[in-house]
């Protein structure tokens, strides 16, 4: 009777873990898919954007590494949640974003902002300390009271060295020669995750959600800037371009991710 209910179980397990999987794959071909296409509507109230913040309190603040993984993190795993499926409670405002021009706007929060902005729909992740937050995507003129009175810029943390990335981790690289702020390049990161995250194959994307999306962020130099993309003309890493909005001139490259090697 005993071995009889354990393989019941154990098939169980079986068919929901088959069940996950082919839900996740599903997502991560609507992210493949890439984005964009609607272009912006007539309304400035309508633009779609993806808001996030970034935890920088006063005492102790994060070092910048660990936030932008944080972001990166963060961004791609509200794409690839179960709530952002067909059927999901985040879907129809995930998918009117994903298929608009794609925008992230990064707040920063310390404090009681900080908790209160954990109360809004999204995902917060940690790395090493360093908290950030994305939410889910909507129109600007529909922003959460809690999130729309948080401060965009005006604080910004000293670029830092944490060694060597994990072998183990995509690499996010960051043009250092463009001096974006703390805010802009969370936004650029976390376009990088989802263009990685839908470059890769449908195992290893899941694979990474496993691990939460953990991923290494670095400031490139001008030589490392130059081979990282050496990798994307060969078609073995993906490049963000900005529409140069704010802060960088339009098509400059900000960010190439690159996959682990192993």
């Amino acid at each position: 009777m005993g071995s009889a209910e354990s393989s019941s179980v154990e098939i169980h397990d079986r068919v929901d873990e088959r069940d996950e999987a082919a839900e996740f794959a599903v997502r991560h071909a609507e992210l493949a898919r890439g984005y964009g296409g609607n272009g912006d509507p007539d309304d400035p109230a309508l633009v779609q954007a993806m808001q996030m913040v970034l935890h920088i309190p006063k005492v102790d603040p994060p070092a910048r590494s660990a936030l932008l993984a944080a972001a990166a993190a963060a961004a791609v795993a509200v794409c690839l949640d179960s709530r952002s499926g067909p059927g999901g409670d985040w879907a129809a405002r995930y998918l009117a974003w994903k298929r608009s021009r794609i925008r992230k706007v990064a707040r920063r929060a310390r404090g009681a902002q900080w908790v209160a902005a954990g109360e809004v729909e999204g995902v917060t992740i940690e790395v090493d300390g360093a908290q950030a937050r994305a939410f889910v995507p909507g129109p600007i003129g529909a922003i959460d009271p809690r999130i729309r009175k948080l401060q965009i810029g005006g604080t910004d943390l000293a670029h830092d060295d944490p060694g060597p990335p994990d072998p183990e981790l995509p690499v996010l690289w960051v043009n250092a020669a463009l001096e974006m702020s703390v805010g802009k390049a969370a936004a650029q990161v976390g376009h990088a995750s989802m263009l990685l995250a839908g470059a890769l194959p449908v195992a290893a994307a899941a694979a990474w959600a496993d691990r939460e999306f953990r991923c290494a962020v670095r400031d490139a130099d001008e030589r490392q800037w130059a081979q990282v993309s050496a990798e994307v003309a060969a078609g073995r890493a993906v490049a963000v371009r900005d529409a140069g909005f704010t802060e960088v001139a339009p098509g400059s490259m900000t960010v190439i991710a690159v996959a682990p090697r192993r």
